[in-house]
């Protein structure tokens, strides 16, 4: 499995930004795919994740981060809107197939990680 993770960059407060995960190299209904970040200094937090038949979000994030795929194009998406300064970190996406989708030591495989930075 595959994992791309994309759309990262420089934002000012209230600002938007959407992440793009592709994911390739087995079938991709059969996975969850989850969303995390890690800011310098702390751990790798659970923002999200979906699977075919529907999603979650974080309460820390929810109202203001969304998660969506489109099974036709093997991609999820996080729509990030509000932005704020601490926001700010390395953004990854990941695929499991089975297990917490809470827990990062439970997805078997990881994107590269994509940095988005919130100015204030």
């Amino acid at each position: 499995v595959q994992l791309q993770a994309s759309g990262g960059g420089l934002v000012e407060t209230g600002g938007s930004l959407m992440l793009s995960c592709r994911f390739s190299g087995r079938t991709f209904t059969n996975y969850e795919i989850g969303w995390f970040r890690q800011a310098p200094g702390k751990e790798r937090e659970f923002l999200g994740s979906i699977r075919w038949s529907g999603g979650r979000t974080a309460d820390s994030v929810k109202g203001r981060f969304t998660i969506s795929r489109d099974n036709t194009k093997n991609t999820v998406y996080l729509q990030m809107n509000s932005l704020k300064p601490e926001d700010t970190a390395v953004y990854y996406c990941a695929a499991q197939y089975r297990g917490s989708v809470y827990r990062s030591q439970e997805y078997d495989f990881w994107g590269q990680g994509t940095q988005v930075t919130v100015s204030s």
